[in-house]
């Protein structure tokens, strides 16, 4: 089983958990994209877990499932003391307003036909708290003002009349208006441009401090993920390789593939008393890097084999666990040993 705990410093109740999440798609011809295979994770009250992974790896998917669209195949999700996982519709359209998804493209997000008071105004007509007509005005203005908007200026505004990071800004208010106690953060920068990248991370980290939130911040970019996560999971082709703190990422990684990530970071810092850069020193792929194996048809044992310098006939024949190594830090590898005496 992957297993995804809460670490010690966040020993607090899981605000969300998810346990064994399997998803699949249909290929045809009886085939199927094993998207995500056995992932478990928690999320405490107030804590940002990031996940990393090239595209491909499920992390989406993960993050899609967790807000039940899709249902995961198998496994169970948990929002606080509610199980969405078979829920009936109207009582999992209710427990959706504690749990909002932001998505990659904000444009085509939004609806380019309503005025931005009409798209806010969506969830609220929606879960039943937007009856109070007389206060509407006032709180569309208000979640617009929290957000970096002037609401004279925007609320009478359609989509295209705005620009991409005033979209993400939009679809941030849009899911805030709910009052929701997690944030799923489906590449919300990605679609940007890297000085709007900034002010939407600040944004999103200001705000989960003020309200309490607890978030999912999925991302590609190592640096994005590390900088606003306070936990850092790793995932390759539906599995999880790694799960450690984000402020000792670059030191404490130890599984291949994580080492590879950060190694492809630009102009890696090195040690001065080792001489290595800050993850160790970086591992080349066993193949050729675009030599990927498919999601179709995912290798025995280890999924990373394929690409691990370090491979042997023990990572073919079993999947390696993801365990302890240290309080905090879970690795799925043969080659990793436990740090007993880790400070």
């Amino acid at each position: 089983m992957t297993t995804t705990r809460t670490t010690g410093r966040d020993a607090r109740p899981p605000a969300l958990s998810a346990r064994n999440l399997v998803v699949e798609f249909p290929a045809g011809r009886g085939r199927k994209v094993h998207a995500v295979s056995g992932v478990s994770l928690d999320v405490a009250e107030g804590e940002t877990l990031g996940i990393l992974g090239e595209s491909g790896c499920g992390k989406s998917t993960v993050g899609r499932s967790l807000i039940q669209l899709p249902p995961p195949d198998s496994g169970t999700v948990r929002l606080a003391d509610v199980t969405l996982t078979g829920l009936a519709p109207e009582e999992l359209r209710r427990a959706r307003a504690r749990i909002q998804i932001i998505m990659q493209d904000p444009i085509a997000a939004l609806n380019p036909r309503r005025r931005v008071k009409d798209l806010l105004w969506e969830g609220p007509s929606i879960w039943g708290s937007g009856d109070d007509t007389h206060g509407k005005d006032a709180r569309i203005d208000e979640a617009l003002r929290d957000i970096g908007l002037d609401p004279a200026t925007v609320r009478d505004r359609r989509p295209h009349e705005l620009s991409g990071g005033q979209c993400q800004r939009v679809c941030i208010a849009r899911a805030l208006l709910l009052d929701p106690a997690v944030l799923i953060c489906d590449e919300p920068v990605s679609s940007l441009d890297v000085s709007v990248q900034a002010q939407i991370l600040n944004l999103l980290e200001a705000t989960k401090r003020r309200r309490g939130l607890s978030m999912v911040f999925i991302a590609h970019d190592v640096s994005v993920v590390k900088n606003i996560s306070d936990r850092v999971m790793v995932m390759y082709l539906g599995k999880v390789c790694e799960v450690l703190p984000s402020d000792g990422m670059h030191h404490e990684a130890v599984h291949p593939y994580t080492r590879l990530l950060l190694a492809s970071l630009p102009e890696p810092r090195r040690s001065p008393d080792t001489g290595l850069s800050d993850g160790g020193e970086p591992l080349a792929p066993a193949g050729p890097a675009a030599d990927l194996p498919s999601p179709l048809n995912p290798p025995s044992g280890c999924r990373f084999r394929t690409r691990c310098p370090l491979a042997t006939a023990q990572c073919s024949d079993e999947e390696p666990p993801l365990r302890d190594i240290r309080p905090g830090h879970l690795v799925a590898c043969h080659h990793v040993e436990p740090r007993r005496n880790h400070p």
